[in-house]
């Protein structure tokens, strides 16, 4: 099922990044309450999920940003595209990216952008 988050999808959404680029999840702290709600509340944040087995397995982030250029049409920035290793290789970041590609297109942006710093290939052959 893909979806965007909700707010009880902090903790399972961090575990995930742990495939991602970071070494350990951050502790619980106020910041991190109050990033996560600024999150959950930001029309142009969309925070997508794949969850499969009662777990969320893939996931990326979509922010539309408001423009005054471009006939003041916003644009998206895709970032954070990540699957757990146990789901790789069968479209699961692919259907997150595809909701990405629809929440842009129905926020009218005129261009999507997805940067990576990865290195690996097989990574950029995704891209």
């Amino acid at each position: 099922m893909i979806r965007e988050v909700i707010e009880s999808d902090l903790q399972p959404l961090l575990n995930l990044y742990l495939y991602l680029h970071e070494k350990e999840t951050p502790d619980p702290s106020n910041h991190l309450t109050q990033v996560w709600q600024e999150i959950l509340r930001d029309e142009n944040h969309h925070l997508i999920v794949c969850e499969e087995e009662g777990r969320i397995v893939s996931s990326c982030v979509c922010v539309v940003v408001p423009n005054l250029t471009r006939n003041v049409r916003p644009y998206a920035l895709i970032e954070n595209v990540v699957t757990h290793p146990a789901f790789r290789g069968r479209g699961l970041a692919s259907a997150c990216l595809e909701c990405a590609i629809q929440i842009a297109r129905e926020k009218d942006c005129y261009k999507i952008m997805l940067l990576t710093g990865a290195k690996d290939e097989a990574t950029l052959n995704f891209y």
